[in-house]
């Protein structure tokens, strides 16, 4: 794609790779405690825990020989505190908003809801995979400012998942999140329980995300050469932090360890392996889950999407084993030598996954991911199905209605494809004719449809969209009626009209 390059007079940053590696232990994000309980909007008559989550500015150190980073994000942690929730037990959580109400990363003015007339620093918070009513699901454009808050409801009626909040205002959502603004959000359940799965101390959260480091340590967000419109269509990092440390090492025992990870950076794509070790055992995606562990040298992994994990250090006591980013290290696990107990399991069969049949589709939706680059020297536009944000609502499932979405992604880009609310399963993916769309308008598939990769069989709720490609998937809109929205989740794309709502719609009377 046609980039505009950043300014020239960028400043000095960190060179990660003269740093000292690994020598600052893997942090684990607090856990988040409640503070009382409240009435449930479902049921007066029943109270319920209530979480506080304050927004606010921090300072924290990524690694011993770095000056402390200023961030934004919840509690005092970068990632925030993990709130642990159980299916079918519902929860409210109170988001303050205690930010500064000047932001400290750029501002594009001309973007769709960061006009001049909007306030500088505004929120909302989305529970990224969760099924939430429409009130509580951080629409882009119900933000408040610095002094406010909002309570919202989750029912966590779903299946245990590792799911992620994080900020979601209209306009400037990327500059939020890279500030710092997100967390991790487990969903567990009785089912799950009962896998005798590594848990506890052996459960490890990996949350990817990559900066630009200053020299000074601070964050540096890069803009165009253009400065009245300083967006730029995307941002890579060199300096990969896990659980907000650069370069981290995490102390093992020898034996089975399962590890939660997420893709919480801005539009960095992950191709993790190791360098040495055993190979992972992958047994979830997004939604929970898969229906049987799948054994990986590597795995990839887009932004949104999340991988569960099991390692079996077991025969490698003694060692010191890398997880790399391609051929990047990111951090070491040290394998404590000698022998561990171990009474975890690990099963060949983990839960039933059913396939929904084609058949169970009442509509399909043809939909394109469109990439416009203007020749007039102002910044490209990215689209889903050729519209902006603004324009009326095109999609508008019925509630308890199945459909299949073709998503035909025409750019040279992947995208990774968010919907609000829902789950869903990947059908396909079938190289198209793009030339023949973009100049005739014409249907053509180069070549035969390729089905999921054994580990994309699970639910998910983000599916990357390969460039030249349909990708189709099919949807059950169950849960609520009511407005919510479908983005590319590379941020800078969402930011800049990449965003569409659409809406549950009850059935018509009959």
């Amino acid at each position: 794609m046609a980039h505009l390059p950043p300014v020239a007079n960028a400043p000095k940053l960190l060179n990660p790779n003269k740093l000292p590696p690994f020598v600052d232990p893997l942090p684990l994000p607090p856990v988040a405690k409640a503070a009382g309980l409240k009435p449930s909007p479902s049921n007066p008559k029943k109270q319920i825990p209530c979480y506080r989550m304050p927004i606010h500015e921090f300072f924290a150190k990524i690694h011993r020989d770095v000056p402390a980073t200023r961030f934004w994000g919840y509690g005092d942690s970068m990632p925030g505190p993990t709130i642990e929730a159980r299916s079918g037990e519902e929860i409210l959580v109170e988001w303050q908003n205690n930010l500064p109400v000047k932001h400290f990363l750029p501002i594009d003015h001309n973007l769709m809801g960061a006009e001049k007339d909007q306030p500088e620093v505004r929120t909302v918070v989305h529970v990224h995979g969760a099924k939430v009513p429409p009130a509580s699901d951080g629409y882009p454009e119900d933000w408040y400012v610095p002094g406010g808050s909002k309570v919202y409801h989750y029912p966590n009626q779903q299946d245990a998942a590792l799911l992620w909040y994080h900020d979601h205002a209209m306009g400037i959502n990327r500059l939020n999140i890279c500030a710092g603004m997100l967390g991790l959000y487990t969903i567990r359940d009785l089912f799950e329980d009962g896998l005798n799965l590594p848990k506890g101390e052996f459960e490890i959260p990996l949350i990817l995300t990559d900066r630009l480091i200053r020299a000074d340590g601070q964050l540096y967000y890069p803009v165009s050469q253009r400065l009245e419109a300083p967006w730029l269509p995307e941002y890579f990092g060199d300096a990969i932090l896990i659980n907000g440390k650069l370069l981290p090492y995490l102390e093992v025992q020898p034996r089975k360890y399962r590890f939660r990870v997420l893709n919480a950076s801005n539009g960095r794509f992950y191709f993790l392996s190791l360098a040495n070790g055993p190979a992972f055992q992958h047994i979830g995606s997004d939604q929970g889950l898969l229906a049987s562990p799948q054994k990986a040298r590597q795995l990839t992994l887009s932004p949104g999407e999340r991988i569960d994990l099991v390692l079996d250090f077991t025969d490698h006591a003694g060692e010191e084993i890398l997880l790399n980013n391609q051929s990047v290290q990111m951090m070491q696990f040290r394998v404590a030598k000698g022998k561990a107990e171990d009474s975890s399991s690990l099963p060949a069969r983990l839960r039933d996954v059913p396939r929904t049949p084609e058949s169970a589709a009442i509509r399909t939706r043809r939909l394109t991911l469109d990439q416009v680059d203007y020749l007039t020297g102002e910044p490209e536009v990215h689209l889903l199905d050729g519209k902006r944000w603004h324009e009326p609502i095109s999609e508008k499932p019925v509630l308890d209605t199945t459909e299949i979405w073709e998503l035909m992604n025409v750019t040279d880009d992947s995208h990774p494809i968010h919907l609000h609310l829902v789950r869903f399963q990947l059908l396909d993916r079938r190289p198209l004719n793009v030339g023949l769309h973009l100049y005739e308008n014409k249907l053509s598939y180069t070549g035969d449809a390729a089905p999921p990769e054994p580990h994309e069989m699970g639910w998910k709720d983000t599916i990357r969209a390969t460039p030249g490609a349909c990708t189709r998937i099919i949807v059950k809109f169950e849960g609520y009626t009511g407005r919510y929205v479908w983005h590319c989740h590379i941020l800078e794309h969402e930011d800049n009209e990449m965003m569409r709502p659409y809406e549950v719609v009850a059935p018509a009377k009959t």
